[in-house]
């Protein structure tokens, strides 16, 4: 039988794994890569049909369907029929490129968000040409051979072909929040429910303890949460805090400018003004000032700032978390991997009672045969290739480190698999800190436990000595403990192993059957280095106000000399372990919180602790997690932070951001762009502010005063001109050099906190001042006609000589440097461009209503528009000696 592309259901809970094999033309060994390539392109990416995107020109309509653009429509329309052609060309070509801008950023945002996704799809193990490989869940196809264990989501439907104490949560197909117990047996009913459909894996269910294999069946929309789904999008719009205040600021601002608007227009008409020019007036007044641009400019920015961010490593999954990320004050880091490299070696072993180095330790040890084989055996690493010279290895990088140890030794784990095969495994859970696998050795079942050395020895009752078993003393316990503490100081990550024979395996393979009465062979001591960069990075974490804090499951000792040479303690005091934690009370715990930087020998469950007793003293927390059983913890922090190389899918799936690498310099990277991309936001969003404003105060004032100094057409082009392009250039401003000096902002703080509020408002003022100035003194020297080309001239030419300004509320542009933010020079460039062209050119100057001005004319012009820098300069003096004296 031909495998079916159509994917047609099968029952296959009810087929033995040979008829599923046979069905699906594959085999234990997998798919050849040929044959998956042929297969992908029958079926199709392993993905769900996301709902029907929107079109362009559904994007372009959508613009259309803001309350002011359908009041600036209607006021084209009536200067059309007051036959105000000009005016009503000249709104609707204003109307009809703010659409277009729009559609623009809003498919830029798009396809950024789209990029992110790609880059945080999940991985699979599978077997392809009988080699085990990690491939993207989008590119399996049914035939496939997947490797699953806890913590990895199930990337497709699949008929489980081994289980190891596998159990699967399913709630989301099910509604059973109890994880349901696999097995690998035809199941002969078929009439039954999913969750009766035991040796089944689901799409979109997760592994929360043991291991297995399984057999792709179904793919894409054909797998059961497929069928669900239907034509249903699985895409998600949300707005970030941010967006969501600025969306209510808008709203109360937009009150307050239409109000000044119904103001402008009243005090127009009992001037004896044109009941429609003043109309047209105030309806230009209210589309230029109301920020209704300020969130397209706010997602655009974080789409720009989190794709910089994926560049350096940092996979930002959520776009809050960008908000978040600078207001970061504590930094919970596992250790192993994120502060440490990774990769580990075994440098040195005790066994015999003696501890031996990694070089010297040999075959002529009479313990060496069990020391060695229980390293290889209880370890779930894989042969990755083999070429003619070198074995590589696959898997956990403690677990490659012991099978690359003893294979130097000459003991290779595919051999010795092959002679003793694993029969039946208790695998490693973070609670009991301990992994056991059962093997036929000689007639009779070992079971080889490794894990925690104050853990495993308290399990123990006897030793190995010298290739001989014998009652275990507390004498040599002592000294076991001694040699462990040994080790641990000097940075060493270490593991016990232990054995246990059996002439029977029990009928319940538990922990509390198995791990008892065993034989102690010894201990491995293994070197991860600090990662150089992170003691770096630590450092810049203090002067930015951030507290780097350790929290792992080796010994005290290790934790303690790993943390000192990386600055992260400078005493003991500062170290504190999971069962000294146990003893805190909650209120004891949240007073002492701040004295301990690392925490050693702890579980998932004290992470959550921590995290909560930092977030009551106010703090915002970062936490790194990898394991299935790190997701409370990734939920419970402000930032949870998941491990993109030794992540769990489901670690990745709850965090707020992936770290490509798993370094932790990575995270302080991630924090300062988190500060930049914030304060770039804010310089924008200062920038459109400060612009409205000095629009707003420009007309009220003129029209208070009966002055008529802009048509509608004016206000409308200065904000289509001088608004988009120097807002999104101030969104990709560098930092400032000090930005990781600065003391992390509170969370709550206001967004106009800082003196911003305050700066939007003198700068308006400043700006609104100058435009009616070069008025007044245009209208005493020369005409109407040229006094309102020239505020119309300056005005537009003012904003963009203040967005040099807004690049820092403290520093001096001078000592920025004028043309270090190239992208806004530009801006500055073409949009100064369009304001001259409209006064220059014949054909626009009669469109606009403007006259061509002379030199002395254009001098006053340019004088008018820099005045903003020098006054901005002193203000920004007096505040700079203002914070020095208050700080002194």
């Amino acid at each position: 039988m031909k495998p079916n592309n159509e994917q047609v259901e099968i029952l296959f809970h009810t087929k033995s794994e040979q008829e599923v094999l046979l069905y699906l033309h594959s085999s234990h060994n997998g798919l050849s890569e040929d044959e998956a390539v042929n297969r992908l392109g029958s079926y199709g990416q392993n993905k769900l049909e996301e709902g029907k995107t929107k079109s362009i020109f559904e994007k372009f309509l959508e613009q259309f369907k803001n309350v002011m653009v359908i009041i600036l429509l209607v006021a084209a329309a009536i200067s059309g029929f007051m036959h105000e052609i000009t005016d009503t060309i000249i709104i609707l070509v204003v109307v009809i490129i703010n659409a277009v801008l729009g559609v623009v950023q809003e498919s830029k945002a798009e396809k950024a968000l789209a990029a992110l996704k790609k880059m945080s799809s999940p991985h699979v193990m599978v077997k392809r040409d009988g080699n085990v490989k990690q491939v993207n869940t989008e590119d399996i196809i049914p035939g496939d051979i997947v490797l699953i264990e806890a913590g990895d989501y199930i990337p497709a439907d699949m008929r489980l072909l081994q289980s190891s104490s596998l159990k699967i949560e399913e709630a989301a197909l099910t509604g059973e929040s109890v994880p349901a117990e696999k097995i690998t047996s035809k199941i002969d009913k078929s009439e039954i429910v999913i969750g009766d459909r035991r040796n089944m894996a689901y799409s979109g269910s997760s592994v929360t303890y043991g291991r297995g294999m399984g057999v792709v069946t179904a793919t894409g929309m054909n797998t059961e949460v497929g069928k669900i789904a239907g034509h249903i999008s699985n895409t998600e719009s949300s707005q970030t805090p941010l967006q969501k205040k600025l969306a209510e600021m808008s709203k109360y601002l937009t009150v307050g400018i239409i109000a000044i608007s119904v103001a402008i227009f009243l005090a127009g008409v009992l001037q004896g003004r044109n009941y429609f020019e003043m109309f047209l007036t105030a309806v230009s007044l209210a589309v230029a000032a109301i920020p209704e641009g300020l969130p397209a400019v706010v997602t655009i920015v974080l789409a720009m700032g989190v794709q910089k961010m994926a560049k350096k490593n940092s996979i930002v999954r959520k776009l809050s978390a960008v908000e978040t990320l600078g207001s970061t004050e504590i930094i919970c880091s596992d250790k192993t991997g994120t502060l440490t490299q990774n990769k580990m070696t075994v440098k040195e072993v005790y066994l015999d009672g003696k501890l031996h180095s990694a070089q010297e330790f040999d075959e002529d040890n009479r313990s060496f045969a069990v020391f060695t084989h229980s390293l290889v055996l209880c370890n779930d690493s894989k042969t990755a290739k083999t070429d003619e010279d070198t074995v590589s290895y696959l898997g956990d990088p403690t677990e490659t480190a012991l099978t690359n140890f003893a294979s130097l030794k000459g003991i290779h784990k595919d051999m010795i698999d092959t002679i003793t095969p694993r029969v039946d495994e208790i695998p490693f859970d973070s609670e009991r800190k301990l992994m056991t696998t059962i093997h036929q050795i000689n007639g009779i079942h070992r079971a080889i436990t490794k894990g925690a050395p104050d853990v495993l020895l308290e399990r123990c009752n006897r030793i190995l000595l010298n290739g001989e078993t014998k009652s275990l003393t507390q004498k040599q316990k002592e000294d076991i403990i001694e040699g462990n503490r040994a080790m641990a100081a000097k940075a060493l990550r270490v593991l016990a192993v232990a054995i246990n024979d059996m002439d029977q395996i029990p009928e319940s393979v538990t922990s509390d059957q198995i791990e008892i009465d065993m034989v102690f062979v010894g201990l491995v001591g293994m070197m991860d280095p600090p990662r150089p960069e992170v003691k770096e990075a630590v450092r810049i974490c203090s002067e930015a106000g951030i507290r780097p804090v350790m929290i792992t499951g080796d010994h005290r000792d290790t934790a303690a000399a790993i943390a000192r040479e990386l600055g992260i303690i400078k005493n003991e005091d500062e170290v504190i372990t999971g069962i000294e934690l146990d003893k805190m009370s909650e209120e004891a715990f949240e007073t002492s919180v701040r004295q301990f930087s690392v925490y050693a020998r702890v579980s998932p469950e004290h992470k959550v602790r921590i995290v909560k007793a930092w977030k009551k003293q106010g703090k915002v927390v970062a936490m790194t997690g990898d394991g299935v059983n790190d997701a409370p913890v990734l939920k419970a922090a402000d930032i949870g932070i998941g491990m993109g190389i030794t992540g769990t899918d489901v670690a990745k799936g709850v965090s707020n951001m992936v770290l490509a690498d798993d370094n932790f310099a990575t995270i302080v990277i991630a924090v300062e762009e988190g500060r930049k991309i914030y304060s770039n936001i804010r310089k924008a969003i200062q920038f459109l502010l400060s612009s409205n404003l000095g629009e707003v105060v420009t007309l009220f004032v003129a029209t208070m005063l009966n002055w008529t100094i802009l048509f509608p057409i004016h206000i409308l082009w200065v904000n289509l001109v001088t608004d988009t392009l120097p807002a999104l250039a101030l969104g990709v401003e560098k930092a400032e050099r000090d930005v990781m000096k600065q003391k992390p902002r509170k969370a709550n703080s206001s967004f106009f906190s800082d003196g911003v509020g305050f700066s939007i408002i003198y700068h308006g003022l400043f700006k609104g001042s100058i435009t009616l100035a070069v008025y007044y003194l245009g209208f005493n020297l020369y005409t109407q006609e040229i006094a309102m080309t020239m505020a119309f001239a300056t005005l537009g030419l003012i904003q963009l000589t203040h967005s040099l300004n807004v690049r820092s509320n403290t520093k001096s542009l001078f000592s920025l440097g004028i043309f270090s933010n190239l992208y806004l020079i530009v801006a500055i460039a073409l949009s100064a461009v369009l304001q001259l062209i409209v006064i220059v050119v014949p054909a626009l100057s009669e469109i606009f209503k403007v006259k061509p001005l002379n030199l002395p004319q254009w001098g006053i012009v340019l004088c008018a528009s820099l005045l903003i820098i020098p006054i901005v300069e002193i203000a920004k003096l007096l505040h700079n000696k203002r914070a020095g004296s208050l700080s002194n």
